[in-house]
């Protein structure tokens, strides 16, 4: 993936030196969507970043100043031009607008460069910011799927399952809710 810069931010691909940081916000995660990603050693998340560094569709959200890793969006296509979207920030950097900042930049980049009609993303139900995050965005709410997906279980060993709302956004309405039609990156070869 190119590098995208925002006022504040580098979007760019993993590196190993990401290690630390993306053990940060992996050891611990608040949402159960990321338990699989769980990590518990420097190593593990050694392991991790390199192989994200491999895969452009785990973006690195860093500091623009110092290039320190604060988060992650991720994308998955899906023939033949949409694509789910969703994003993880270490919790330490909440509440100064940066998952905000950075998949702003990030949708005008799907739209704009890889030809995305539609972008989606699955928000559970009780992950309250996201769903902020997502309106704030322009995107729309969906739907609601009811015990959904599981992502750990009851101490009895059943699934628990959770609900799950689904936000979309449109190049059209993207257009329509954007000042410009590029996004405002400035691009890093």
């Amino acid at each position: 993936m190119k590098k995208i810069e925002t006022d504040r931010l580098l979007l760019r691909n993993f590196s190993k030196a990401d290690s630390q940081a993306l053990l940060e916000y992996l050891a611990n995660p608040r949402v159960n969507c990321f338990l699989e990603d769980k990590v518990h050693t420097i190593e593990e998340a050694a392991l991790k970043a390199q192989k994200r560094k491999k895969d452009d569709s785990f973006v690195a959200v860093c500091l623009k100043g110092s290039d320190y890793l604060i988060g992650e969006i991720f994308y998955l296509k899906e023939d033949p031009d949409t694509y789910s979207i969703g994003w993880h920030f270490n919790a330490q950097y909440e509440g100064k607008g940066y998952a905000s900042e950075s998949v702003k930049e990030f949708l005008g980049y799907l739209f704009t460069q890889k030809g995305a009609r539609r972008v989606y993303a699955y928000v559970e139900e009780d992950n309250y910011k996201s769903q902020k995050l997502c309106e704030k965005l322009g995107m729309r709410k969906e739907g609601r799927f009811v015990e959904f997906i599981s992502f750990t279980k009851y101490e009895d060993g059943t699934p628990k399952y959770e609900n799950t709302l689904q936000y979309a956004l449109l190049k059209k309405e993207w257009i329509k809710n954007t000042s410009f039609n590029e996004p405002e990156e400035k691009v890093s070869p």
